[in-house]
């Protein structure tokens, strides 16, 4: 998410607060002696909604989320840092996934989990994976500011108060002059968040776009982690 980062919204209503315990921590980290035949999702913390929808959703009921803070974005230097250390506190699965994209972090993920052997979302970021790493590659839309459902829901949490914009709405072209469209690609068909979507392109001066994508690369990544055999049993 770190690869646009930008405007000033109006308020755009309720949204779920930074410290949601689901976007800040997942579900309840299993015992040590629980985990080896389940696999641990270390997701970014915008993604909890939407894994945790799919793992319903296809009945993928081996899979452990943890989630870390999605305000990480905005310092994509401490990513890799804060997934070592959650990494380290979670040993012991029989397989583990990282559902980060790089996130701005120059290669970083990608070399922590060839090391550690283990997989991670595809792309640059999440509007690339949420709209098909090479769909989103061809389209090239430089002029584009993306929101996905997350972005939309949360806009002044995550985008207008961290860069000051509702102290400052002067900066606006500061940061929006180069451009053109806010495109939202949606991962669900929800009115409340369209509204909040267009309202934000509206704040942002920017031509709206609204494009579903639904979970894109994000359900078959989910999808094609190996289940752990199960532990053999302690016979006596």
């Amino acid at each position: 998410m770190t690869a646009r980062r930008g405007g000033r919204a109006a308020r755009l209503g309720a949204a779920p607060p930074a410290d949601d315990p689901l976007i800040r921590e997942g579900l309840t980290p299993r015992a040590p002696a629980d985990r080896a035949a389940r696999v641990l999702v270390l997701a970014c913390g915008a993604l909890a909604h939407e894994i945790t929808a799919i793992t319903r959703q296809a009945g993928l009921d081996h899979i452990d989320l943890h989630c870390l803070p999605a305000i990480l974005h905005n310092h994509p230097d401490r990513i890799p840092a804060a997934v070592t250390a959650a990494l380290d506190a979670a040993k012991g699965y029989g397989a583990t996934f990282l559902a980060y994209a790089d996130c701005g972090t120059g290669g970083a993920l990608g070399r922590l989990t060839e090391a550690q052997g283990i997989a991670m979302l595809p792309g640059a970021h999440c509007y690339a994976f949420y709209d098909g790493v090479e769909a989103f590659a061809a389209r090239g839309e430089v002029d584009a500011f993306y929101l996905t459902d997350f972005l939309a829901r949360s806009f002044d949490a995550f985008v207008t108060r961290p860069l000051g914009l509702d102290r400052h709405p002067e900066l606006r072209d500061m940061y929006f002059g180069h451009y053109r469209r806010l495109v939202y690609l949606a991962q669900t068909d929800d009115p409340a968040l369209d509204a909040r979507a267009r309202a934000a392109a509206a704040s942002l001066e920017l031509t709206y776009e609204r494009r579903h994508t639904g979970y894109g690369d994000l359900t078959p990544a989910l999808g094609a982690i190996p289940r752990p055999l199960d532990p053999p049993l302690d016979l006596p």
